[in-house]
Protein backbone atom coordinates (compact mmCIF):
# COMPACT_ATOMS: atom_id res chain seq x y z
CA UNK A 1 0.00 0.00 0.00
CA UNK A 2 0.78 3.62 -0.98
CA UNK A 3 1.28 5.39 2.30
CA UNK A 4 0.20 9.28 2.25
CA UNK A 5 2.72 11.88 3.25
CA UNK A 6 1.86 13.92 6.15
CA UNK A 7 1.53 17.67 5.90
CA UNK A 8 1.20 17.86 2.38
CA UNK A 9 -2.23 18.83 -0.10
CA UNK A 10 -2.77 18.51 -3.46
CA UNK A 11 -3.27 21.72 -5.35
CA UNK A 12 -4.69 22.06 -9.00
CA UNK A 13 -2.16 22.61 -12.01
CA UNK A 14 -1.43 26.27 -11.98
CA UNK A 15 -0.15 27.56 -15.29
CA UNK A 16 3.58 28.43 -15.20
CA UNK A 17 3.77 32.47 -13.92
CA UNK A 18 0.50 32.48 -12.74
CA UNK A 19 -1.30 31.67 -9.45
CA UNK A 20 -4.35 30.28 -8.45
CA UNK A 21 -5.69 34.02 -7.80
CA UNK A 22 -4.88 34.91 -10.79
CA UNK A 23 -7.51 32.52 -12.93
CA UNK A 24 -10.45 33.82 -11.24
CA UNK A 25 -10.83 37.79 -12.22
CA UNK A 26 -10.33 36.40 -15.70
CA UNK A 27 -13.45 34.33 -15.40
CA UNK A 28 -15.05 36.79 -13.81
CA UNK A 29 -14.50 39.61 -16.50
CA UNK A 30 -15.48 37.13 -19.70
CA UNK A 31 -18.56 37.39 -17.92
CA UNK A 32 -19.00 40.87 -17.50
CA UNK A 33 -17.71 41.58 -21.07
CA UNK A 34 -20.71 39.50 -22.77
CA UNK A 35 -23.69 41.89 -21.45
CA UNK A 36 -21.87 45.23 -22.51
CA UNK A 37 -21.74 43.84 -26.20
CA UNK A 38 -25.25 42.64 -26.04
CA UNK A 39 -26.18 46.50 -24.92
CA UNK A 40 -24.19 48.22 -26.89
CA UNK A 41 -25.84 45.99 -29.63
CA UNK A 42 -29.18 47.06 -29.20
CA UNK A 43 -28.47 50.75 -29.20
CA UNK A 44 -26.98 50.56 -32.29
CA UNK A 45 -30.00 48.66 -33.15
CA UNK A 46 -32.36 51.30 -32.13
CA UNK A 47 -30.43 54.13 -33.44
CA UNK A 48 -30.49 52.32 -36.86
CA UNK A 49 -34.74 52.21 -36.22
CA UNK A 50 -34.43 55.95 -35.37
CA UNK A 51 -33.27 56.69 -39.10
CA UNK A 52 -35.33 53.99 -40.53
CA UNK A 53 -38.44 55.64 -39.20
CA UNK A 54 -36.90 59.29 -40.22
CA UNK A 55 -36.42 58.18 -43.84
CA UNK A 56 -39.72 56.90 -43.93
CA UNK A 57 -41.20 60.04 -42.65
CA UNK A 58 -39.65 62.02 -45.00
CA UNK A 59 -40.42 60.18 -47.87
CA UNK A 60 -44.29 60.07 -46.78
CA UNK A 61 -44.20 63.50 -46.79
CA UNK A 62 -42.74 64.18 -50.12
CA UNK A 63 -45.73 61.54 -51.66
CA UNK A 64 -48.04 63.73 -49.63
CA UNK A 65 -46.68 66.56 -50.88
CA UNK A 66 -46.57 65.40 -54.49
CA UNK A 67 -50.09 64.24 -54.60
CA UNK A 68 -51.38 67.64 -53.22
CA UNK A 69 -49.21 69.66 -56.15
CA UNK A 70 -51.02 66.54 -58.64
CA UNK A 71 -54.42 67.43 -57.29
CA UNK A 72 -54.19 71.38 -57.65
CA UNK A 73 -52.99 70.40 -61.05
CA UNK A 74 -55.55 68.28 -62.40
CA UNK A 75 -57.69 71.00 -60.79
CA UNK A 76 -56.22 73.70 -62.54
CA UNK A 77 -56.24 71.67 -65.81
CA UNK A 78 -59.82 71.22 -65.04
CA UNK A 79 -60.86 74.51 -64.82
CA UNK A 80 -58.67 75.72 -67.73
CA UNK A 81 -60.23 73.19 -70.23
CA UNK A 82 -63.87 74.54 -69.00
CA UNK A 83 -63.36 77.79 -69.56
CA UNK A 84 -62.18 77.17 -73.27
CA UNK A 85 -64.62 75.55 -73.86
CA UNK A 86 -67.23 78.32 -72.35
CA UNK A 87 -65.18 80.25 -74.71
CA UNK A 88 -65.23 78.48 -77.75
CA UNK A 89 -69.71 78.06 -77.15
CA UNK A 90 -70.09 81.81 -76.30
CA UNK A 91 -68.22 82.63 -79.45
CA UNK A 92 -69.51 80.35 -81.69
CA UNK A 93 -73.49 81.36 -79.99
CA UNK A 94 -72.10 85.37 -80.71
CA UNK A 95 -71.98 84.59 -84.59
CA UNK A 96 -75.52 83.21 -84.52
CA UNK A 97 -76.99 86.14 -82.39
CA UNK A 98 -77.85 87.92 -85.87
CA UNK A 99 -79.47 84.78 -87.35
CA UNK A 100 -81.29 83.95 -84.08
CA UNK A 101 -82.84 88.03 -84.27
CA UNK A 102 -83.79 87.51 -88.31
CA UNK A 103 -85.44 84.21 -86.81
CA UNK A 104 -87.39 86.74 -84.13
CA UNK A 105 -88.72 89.15 -86.71
CA UNK A 106 -89.69 86.74 -89.16
CA UNK A 107 -92.17 85.18 -86.16
CA UNK A 108 -93.19 88.68 -85.21
CA UNK A 109 -94.55 89.04 -89.21
CA UNK A 110 -95.73 85.63 -89.37
CA UNK A 111 -93.64 84.47 -92.08
CA UNK A 112 -91.82 81.44 -89.88
CA UNK A 113 -93.83 78.99 -91.90
CA UNK A 114 -93.30 75.74 -93.54
CA UNK A 115 -89.92 74.29 -93.88
CA UNK A 116 -88.18 77.41 -92.24
CA UNK A 117 -89.95 77.05 -89.63
CA UNK A 118 -88.70 73.49 -88.94
CA UNK A 119 -85.13 74.69 -89.41
CA UNK A 120 -85.08 77.72 -87.18
CA UNK A 121 -86.88 75.74 -84.30
CA UNK A 122 -84.24 73.28 -84.46
CA UNK A 123 -81.40 76.21 -84.67
CA UNK A 124 -83.67 77.68 -81.67
CA UNK A 125 -83.43 74.33 -79.58
CA UNK A 126 -79.94 73.80 -80.14
CA UNK A 127 -78.76 77.45 -78.91
CA UNK A 128 -80.77 76.96 -75.76
CA UNK A 129 -78.84 73.28 -75.14
CA UNK A 130 -75.80 74.97 -75.49
CA UNK A 131 -77.04 77.05 -72.19
CA UNK A 132 -78.01 80.30 -74.53
CA UNK A 133 -80.68 81.77 -72.72
CA UNK A 134 -82.73 84.99 -73.97
CA UNK A 135 -84.06 87.57 -71.72
CA UNK A 136 -85.53 91.32 -71.52
CA UNK A 137 -89.41 91.81 -71.13
CA UNK A 138 -91.30 94.74 -71.51
CA UNK A 139 -92.18 96.76 -68.01
CA UNK A 140 -89.24 95.21 -66.05
CA UNK A 141 -87.14 98.00 -64.28
CA UNK A 142 -83.68 99.46 -66.28
CA UNK A 143 -80.72 97.44 -65.17
CA UNK A 144 -77.36 99.38 -67.08
CA UNK A 145 -75.82 95.92 -66.29
CA UNK A 146 -77.64 94.16 -68.81
CA UNK A 147 -79.85 96.64 -70.75
CA UNK A 148 -79.01 99.00 -73.08
CA UNK A 149 -81.14 102.02 -73.59
CA UNK A 150 -81.65 102.94 -77.57
CA UNK A 151 -84.33 105.42 -76.76
CA UNK A 152 -85.65 107.53 -73.88
CA UNK A 153 -89.08 109.11 -72.59
CA UNK A 154 -91.28 110.10 -70.05
CA UNK A 155 -94.60 108.32 -68.67
CA UNK A 156 -96.71 109.35 -66.02
CA UNK A 157 -98.08 105.64 -65.32
CA UNK A 158 -93.95 104.82 -64.52
CA UNK A 159 -92.42 105.29 -60.97
CA UNK A 160 -88.98 104.36 -61.91
CA UNK A 161 -86.87 103.96 -65.34
CA UNK A 162 -88.48 101.15 -67.00
CA UNK A 163 -88.06 98.87 -70.48
CA UNK A 164 -91.49 100.10 -72.33
CA UNK A 165 -90.31 98.42 -75.11
CA UNK A 166 -87.57 95.56 -76.36
CA UNK A 167 -85.92 96.54 -79.57
CA UNK A 168 -83.92 93.83 -79.57
CA UNK A 169 -83.50 90.45 -76.51
CA UNK A 170 -80.71 89.97 -74.80
CA UNK A 171 -78.76 86.79 -74.46
CA UNK A 172 -76.78 85.14 -72.08
CA UNK A 173 -74.80 81.85 -70.81
CA UNK A 174 -75.33 80.99 -67.36
CA UNK A 175 -73.72 84.31 -65.51
CA UNK A 176 -72.33 85.56 -68.00
CA UNK A 177 -74.11 87.97 -70.38
CA UNK A 178 -72.93 88.03 -73.80
CA UNK A 179 -75.46 90.62 -75.25
CA UNK A 180 -77.38 93.20 -73.27
CA UNK A 181 -81.26 93.95 -74.42
CA UNK A 182 -81.55 96.79 -76.28
CA UNK A 183 -84.83 98.26 -75.21
CA UNK A 184 -86.14 101.62 -74.77
CA UNK A 185 -87.01 103.85 -71.58
CA UNK A 186 -89.29 105.92 -69.99
CA UNK A 187 -88.66 107.55 -66.99
CA UNK A 188 -91.60 109.60 -64.18
CA UNK A 189 -92.70 112.60 -65.70
CA UNK A 190 -90.23 115.26 -63.94
CA UNK A 191 -92.19 117.32 -61.12
CA UNK A 192 -95.03 114.23 -60.63
CA UNK A 193 -93.56 113.12 -57.75
CA UNK A 194 -92.87 116.46 -56.00
CA UNK A 195 -97.01 117.29 -57.07
CA UNK A 196 -97.98 113.90 -55.81
CA UNK A 197 -95.97 114.60 -52.64
CA UNK A 198 -97.61 118.04 -51.86
CA UNK A 199 -100.96 116.85 -52.12
CA UNK A 200 -100.11 114.20 -49.63
CA UNK A 201 -98.77 116.86 -47.26
CA UNK A 202 -101.75 118.50 -47.16
CA UNK A 203 -104.14 118.33 -44.36
CA UNK A 204 -107.54 116.64 -45.17
CA UNK A 205 -109.50 118.79 -41.90
CA UNK A 206 -108.63 121.97 -43.83
CA UNK A 207 -109.53 121.01 -46.73
CA UNK A 208 -113.10 119.77 -45.41
CA UNK A 209 -113.60 123.56 -43.27
CA UNK A 210 -112.89 124.95 -46.92
CA UNK A 211 -116.25 122.86 -48.51
CA UNK A 212 -118.22 123.37 -45.61
CA UNK A 213 -117.58 127.44 -45.46
CA UNK A 214 -117.34 128.52 -41.98
CA UNK A 215 -119.36 127.89 -39.18
CA UNK A 216 -122.62 129.48 -38.69
CA UNK A 217 -122.56 131.73 -35.01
Amino acid sequence: MTEETPGFEEKPDVPSGATSDDAEPKAASSEEAAPAGDANESAGLVAQLDQVRTALGERTADLQRLQAEYQNYRRRVERDRAAVKEIAIANLLTELLPVLDDIGRAREHGELVGGFKSVAESLETVAAKMGLQQFGKEGEPFDPTIHEALMHSYAPDVTETTCVAILQPGYRIGERTIRPARVAVAEPQPGAQTVKAEGADEDPAAGDEKDNGPEEG
